[in-house]
């Protein structure tokens, strides 16, 4: 059996945590979620085709590093 992997800074009981949000929200709740994402000002959300994703990490990390 081999041992789980998880990003940095995530554990089990942090993705248990996730898990049971998501698992426990209404649909309502989901959608109220979902909607006040596009309400946050500090971020735009647009369409990038697939190809170009990985420079687009890459660009987001760089930037974070900076900052």
């Amino acid at each position: 059996m081999s041992q789980t992997r998880f990003p940095p800074g995530w554990d089990e009981e942090r993705v248990r945590k996730v898990l049971a949000h998501y698992e426990e929200q209404t649909e309502e709740e989901a959608i109220a979620e979902d909607e006040a994402v596009f309400e946050d000002s500090d971020q735009t959300f647009m369409e990038i085709p697939n190809a170009l994703v990985p420079t687009v990490r890459e660009l987001i990390a760089k930037h974070r590093a900076q900052t």
